[in-house]
């Protein structure tokens, strides 16, 4: 499994779309396991949530996410963590440990609807 967080500096970016860059954590027996940092490419819609799919990311935490981005992660079945603060190592360790406090991981379609509540 691989985690993917909005980052500036060490921390939790507010703002997924102007962030500096993700870290994709990968996780393998409830731990993290490796750590590849990426720099954002800029904000182009539509085009974060495929570049996180394609670096593996089942999960992405972010502080937040407008809700074009939020629908397009729920279409690939990428579960997003909104409201998220501190630092991105301590995100994915209260994910892990099923303490993440979200503050908002929602989104319907009329064909889809994913709630994937932590």
């Amino acid at each position: 499994m691989k985690i993917g967080v909005a980052k500036d500096g060490n921390q939790v970016s507010q703002h997924f779309g102007q962030c500096e860059g993700y870290a994709i954590f990968e996780i393998a027996d409830g731990k993290i396991v490796g750590r590849k940092d990426i720099i954002s490419p800029g904000h182009t819609p539509g085009a974060l949530p495929a570049l996180l799919a394609e670096h593996g990311a089942s999960i992405v935490i972010a502080g937040g996410m407008g809700p074009k981005a939020v629908d397009l992660f729920c279409a690939r079945d990428i579960q997003v963590y909104l409201g998220v603060s501190g630092s991105i190592e301590g995100a994915v360790e209260a994910y892990l440990e099923g303490a993440l406090v979200s503050g908002g991981n929602v989104c319907s379609h009329d064909d889809h609807d994913c709630n994937h509540e932590h």
